[in-house]
Order: C-alpha cells, then structure tokens, then sequence
C-alpha cells in the first residue's frame, strides 16, 4: 500500500481560498454540545409534556436510535467520507474537504468535529427521514437517542486525538481508531465502537 502524507504536528492547512468557507471549515469541539443538546432537550419534553409518550415506550426508542446511531456512524465513515476513486477528480476533491483534511492532519483540533455547517443539515435531513418512517410522534422518543449518539461520537472523536485514556475500554477504542489512521485506512471504520467492523469483517487483527 501506498504510503500517504500524514502530518505529526498540530498544524492546519488551508482548505479554501474564501476566507469564509476556511472559518466555516473549523469548530471547536463544544460546539455541537452546545447546538444539539438543547435539540434533545426540546425532544424530551415534547416526548412526556406535549405527545405523553409511555417510559417504557421512550426507553425502547432512546436505545434502538442509539443503536440505528452506530450503524449510520460506520455506514457514512466507510462509505461516504471514503468515497474517493482515483478516476473522479470532484470525488477527491470532496472527499479531502469532508475527511480526507483530517487524515492528513490527524492532530487538527478544528477540524476533529463536524462543522454546524454539515451537521445541521445532516441532523435536519435525518429528522424528517425517520419521522417519516416511523409512527406518528414516536420521533420524539427516537431523535434525541439518535442525536446523543452523533454528540458520542463526535466528542469522542476528539478526546481519541487529544487525551490520554487509562481505562481499558477507552484505550481499545483509541488503538482501533489510531489504526484506522496509522496502519490501514481501508479498515477499523467504527470511531466510537467497533461493533460493525467487526459484523462487516473490515477490523483489524489485533494482538
């Protein structure tokens, strides 16, 4: 395999040549705490206040969103951010924008969260996708799972590149994600778990 360009340092390169887009380009990483946990907030009390969902009824909703979560987490990160063949110059262009920028620049602390300028739109879209899909008012149950998936995997996105973990688990995940980077970017797809490589055989085999 074909070793690319990855920077060991701190450093930022510029994506666009419109100052507006560049700003637009980088977030720090509380941001999407700050956007989307009064989202859930907002999910939560139309759930008990306004549509008087059961617990048990909400519970059920709240853990299957997180696990529908985990399943777009590793679909998007696979298929999506890593859509990029050689012979589509606008798909390499699209992928460096989106994800690409940030294998070059593992250590970027702006560009380790989605900008609300990709996110909102996302969450939007996803939105009306699962409303459309599910019972009438069961949105209100299954959004807020959803989104505090995304939140989970996003922070920890950031924390998996920045800090230094001393629990088990968190140094397992960490690893599966500096593999991904590191040693082969065409496995270890899951950031926040690696459930679904290991479902779809794209883990790694580690000692």
């Amino acid at each position: 395999m074909k070793k690319k360009y990855v920077s060991n340092s701190q450093e930022s390169v510029r994506m666009f040549k419109n100052d507006l887009l560049e700003k637009l380009s980088k977030v720090h990483f509380l941001v999407p705490v700050f956007i989307f946990m009064p989202v859930i907030a907002y999910c939560i009390y139309r759930t008990f206040f306004v549509v008087e969902m059961q617990v048990l009824t909400f519970i059920g909703l709240f853990i299957a969103a997180l696990f529908v979560w985990s399943f777009v987490e590793y679909i998007m990160h696979r298929f999506v951010f890593h859509y990029a063949p050689p012979d589509k110059p606008w798909a390499q262009r699209l992928h460096f924008i989106f994800h690409g920028v940030h294998h070059d620049y593992p250590s970027d602390a702006k560009r380790l969260v989605l900008p609300p300028s990709v996110s909102i739109p996302l969450a939007t879209g996803f939105f009306f996708l699962f409303n459309a899909i599910l019972p009438v008012n069961y949105i209100w149950g299954f959004f807020p799972g959803f989104i505090l998936g995304y939140l989970f995997y996003d922070e920890s996105h950031y924390a998996i590149h920045h800090f230094n973990f001393k629990g088990n688990i968190w140094k397992k995940i960490k690893q599966h994600h500096m593999l991904h980077h590191y040693q082969d970017p065409d496995k270890g797809y899951g950031v926040s778990s690696p459930f679904w490589d290991k479902i779809f055989r794209s883990d790694f085999i580690k000692k």
